[in-house]
């Protein structure tokens, strides 16, 4: 499970011409659910996403979780991160997960970050969908779960 992690001052989902989610201070979080994903890999990755500190304590050093500063949450499923884009020149989604069970992974990973305590929005699994933010910093991580030593 990869999670692109983006510290925002407000970020948005539209649908249709509708906004769907919206968030002002806290992480914009695109994520992608492999097809050897598990609820673990879920589990550490929401842990991961709400407990680092990356948001600026009075100091101005990022030392804060999004916890600490009441900040928000805005998920949003992209499977485009699981691509494999080593040979050739269009990408191959093999290893993405198959819809029925990244959609799963992705409500639970969402539930989890809400279980958290961190107000959460979310984007509309397999829409095509116009996302907006505005990148504080700009502050960006990459979060892969697969690499992650998991409990158990």
């Amino acid at each position: 499970m990869i999670a692109l992690v983006q510290r925002v001052s407000e970020a948005s989902v539209t649908v249709s011409g509708r906004v769907i989610g919206e968030i002002r201070h806290g992480w914009l979080v695109l994520l992608g659910v492999g097809k050897n994903d598990t609820e673990a890999h879920a589990r550490w990755l929401a842990d991961r996403v709400v407990g680092l500190r990356a948001f600026a304590d009075e100091a101005g050093k990022m030392n804060l979780s999004v916890k600490d500063v009441n900040g928000s949450a805005l998920v949003v499923s992209q499977f485009t991160l699981m691509a494999d884009c080593q040979s050739g020149r269009r990408p191959s989604f093999t290893p993405a997960a198959p819809p029925a069970e990244a959609e799963r992974l992705y409500e639970f990973f969402t539930a989890q970050i809400r279980a958290m305590g961190i107000p959460t929005q979310t984007g509309e699994f397999g829409a095509d969908m116009d996302v907006a933010l505005v990148n504080d910093g700009p502050v960006t991580f990459w979060l892969d779960s697969t690499t992650a030593k998991l409990p158990g």
